[in-house]
């Protein structure tokens, strides 16, 4: 992309993402004007309607922002990192290691919002290692690290589903955790979990240079006197904290991490400084917009976010994966 169009790019996306967060917190079972929104989130605080936008939607519009722009960041630094155009937190294990976390949590008594999010970290982390180990180990190659995530992720649902049988409490939480969504999002929930995801945001983005350095390989990376290893393992424990405290608020929501980054990289390329901006901002309009598409479309019912999503993201998988070999992009002869 040519440099000059970048800042009008960004600067639109942002706009549109603002508008879609707008569209959410006026539009439900009870629709707001734009007169009435405002007036009600700065004017007229004391009415039942405010208490509807400050304690139900405004909330839920936050969740899905925050949990957008993490899970597409998370997505795309694993694909960096890994070097691979599949990885994503939901198909290497990383959102079912935070499920699993959470579910621990849960089953252990522990309901805090910081509790919940730091055993989501600690899941998703453990996820990381396993596979970040796996592909060292035994010099995988790109496409059966995607098989090794796979794997993981079934072995992290099964102790998830297992805590779940022992503990019925949790085998409640669970029927809606594991398909994703912020019907029940609160700020107890939300606000430990956005102190995650923008601490690690800000860390991400002074990084953008390392970042290049260390997708291009361990012996172009110590050429340029970079230190590969440990940086790998930073944006590693950064992947975690955004898609572990994302999960722990939002479930396990699907194929964010793999459709937004690849979707931004075709208009941006991979340059880090022009890319993450633009990932997480994509990703949290494209959440956002799902979000108040599914509650409007039925309402007065509501389809989870994570549905829609799935029935998405499985077919886009499912064409990416054929346009890979062994992972990477098929060249034509």
């Amino acid at each position: 992309m040519k440099r000059k169009w970048y800042p009008l790019l960004l600067t639109g996306s942002i706009f549109l993402c603002f508008l879609i967060a707008l569209t959410s917190l006026m539009l439900g079972v009870i629709h707001f004007t734009p007169a009435e929104l405002f007036r009600y989130l700065f004017s007229d605080t004391n009415a039942p309607e405010a208490n509807i936008l400050f304690y139900a939607r405004l909330p839920r519009t936050l969740a899905a922002l925050l949990s957008g722009a993490a899970l597409a960041l998370a997505g795309g630094i694993l694909q960096n990192v890994l070097a691979n155009p599949l990885a994503s937190p939901n198909v290497v294990g990383v959102n079912a290691g935070a499920g699993f976390g959470v579910t621990l949590c849960c089953a252990l008594g522990f309901v805090s919002g910081w509790a919940m999010s730091a055993f989501a970290f600690f899941g998703s982390l453990l996820a990381v290692i396993c596979i970040s180990l796996f592909a060292k180990k035994i010099s995988a190659s790109k496409s059966t690290v995607i098989l090794g995530g796979i794997a993981l992720n079934s072995i992290l649902n099964a102790c998830s589903e297992s805590v779940a049988v022992l503990d019925p409490d949790v085998a409640m939480l669970k029927s809606e955790f594991r398909i994703g969504g912020f019907s029940a999002v609160s700020y107890t929930r939300l606000l430990p979990a956005a102190c995650m995801i923008l601490i690690a945001m800000l860390l991400l983005f002074t990084l953008f240079h390392e970042l290049d350095v260390v997708s291009l390989g361990d012996e172009t990376a110590v050429g340029l006197g970079l230190s590969a290893k440990k940086y790998r393992a930073l944006f590693l424990i950064l992947s975690a904290l955004l898609a572990g405290a994302a999960v722990s608020f939002s479930g396990l929501l699907g194929f964010v991490g793999l459709i937004v980054p690849h979707f931004v990289r075709k208009l941006t390329g991979n340059e880090s400084k022009k890319f993450l901006p633009m990932a997480a901002v994509a990703g949290a309009g494209f959440v956002c917009l799902c979000d108040t598409l599914t509650r409007v479309i039925f309402a007065p019912y509501e389809l989870p976010v994570g549905i829609p999503m799935a029935l998405l993201g499985g077919p886009c998988f499912a064409v990416l994966l054929m346009q890979t070999k062994g992972g990477k992009r098929r060249c034509s002869k």
